[in-house]
């Protein structure tokens, strides 16, 4: 029903997906507002190129291949603005100020060592570490063969793991 252009169909289809898209907008652009802008995009994309979708198979993996391929242009073409969102505030939910700053240590520790890795990695790294996609579900996303999928994560993780060894 979505493909003959049934708006509530396809609204549908947004809302069981947005959730996911949003997550996986932000593991490529790196902040909120691009986030916002690149599912946006994506959903009108997917909406205005819905009469090439093969209702044979599955919408999402059709649909994040779009939402993928616009985040990597977004960010060669340099239009991802340089912000950072605010950080909750970790005393409100009992951490203990040690604790706390060893927390944010870390989290920039490994933001830091993700940022290393060449994009590839780091966005498979994101989406099945962060995302819960399965490495097959990843590649497909980034359209790459499972091998390369799990070729590249084996080496970002090995990348990691060497970066991340003081904090065991």
């Amino acid at each position: 029903m979505a493909q003959a252009g049934n708006g509530e169909a396809f609204g549908e289809l947004v809302t069981r997906h947005l959730r996911r898209a949003y997550a996986v907008a932000y593991r490529i652009v790196g902040n909120r507002h691009d986030a916002e802008d690149l599912v946006q995009e994506a959903f009108v994309a997917a909406f205005r190129k819905f009469d090439t979708f093969d209702t044979q198979r599955p919408f999402g993996p059709w649909f994040f291949r779009i939402l993928v391929n616009r985040g990597f242009n977004a960010r060669k073409s340099s239009r991802v603005r340089a912000t950072q969102d605010l950080t909750d505030d970790l005393g409100a939910r009992g951490i203990s100020p040690d604790k706390a700053a060893e927390h944010a240590q870390l989290q920039d520790a490994l933001q830091a060592a993700l940022l290393d890795l060449p994009p590839r990695q780091r966005v498979l790294v994101e989406l099945v570490e962060l995302e819960g996609f399965t490495p097959s579900e990843a590649a497909e996303l980034l359209e790459i063969s499972p091998a390369t999928a799990r070729w590249h994560l084996h080496t970002a993780r090995g990348n990691l793991r060497v970066v991340l060894t003081s904090y065991r």
